[in-house]
């Protein structure tokens, strides 16, 4: 079985968010014209983004509590701008360390499980806005889960090189002669 989480938030007119539908990978492909706006396919094993050609296997967690760990990341940290495949390198060592300390994937995925059952039908993946998940968030902010969560999406993010131009930082400076030599100094703001 295969499910698919559509992750476009609801149009303005539409009093309901958007629910996941399970579909059979049969029904997938013969359905062709599938709206693949930002949708995560999510199947075995394996959570896959058909738009933006990327997918995360996982091996410890389910793929459905890494899809809620993903738009987590993106709810703790939100960055219009950066796609959904660094979010999820940045949740990816969640899985490893879920493997190696029972504690930590039972956390996680309590963590989530409270997540979903706060969001209700759909749970935390399926609320369409982002307000109604932050209103979750403000309430389990002081948990072990989402400090530990939070934590490590600091460096988990912002340590990956591929998105530092787009923040418009260009790395440490020692091996290029250091910052005062590269702009330091330019004030065009006055």
């Amino acid at each position: 079985m295969v499910t698919i989480f559509n992750r476009k938030a609801a149009a303005p007119d539409t009093p309901e968010p958007i629910e996941k539908q399970g579909l059979s990978r049969r029904d997938l492909l013969k359905g062709g014209t599938v709206s693949l706006g930002a949708i995560l396919v999510i199947g075995g094993s394996s959570i896959i983004h058909p738009q933006f050609a990327w997918g995360l296997e996982t091996s410890n967690l389910k793929p459905e509590t890494m899809a809620t760990l993903i738009q987590l990341a993106r709810d703790i940290y939100p960055h219009d701008h950066i796609p959904d495949r660094f979010y999820a390198i940045a949740v990816k060592p969640y899985d490893a360390k879920a493997g190696e300390d029972p504690k930590t994937k039972k956390m996680i995925e309590d963590g989530i499980a409270d997540l979903d059952n706060r969001a209700g039908k759909g749970g935390y993946i399926g609320l369409g806005w982002e307000d109604d998940r932050l209103a979750i968030l403000r309430k389990v902010e002081d948990t072990p889960f989402f400090q530990t969560v939070r934590g490590g999406l600091v460096t988990g993010l912002y340590n990956q090189e591929q998105i530092w131009p787009l923040f418009g930082y260009e790395g440490e400076s020692y091996s290029k002669g250091g910052y005062i030599a590269r702009g330091f100094g330019d004030i065009e703001w006055l």
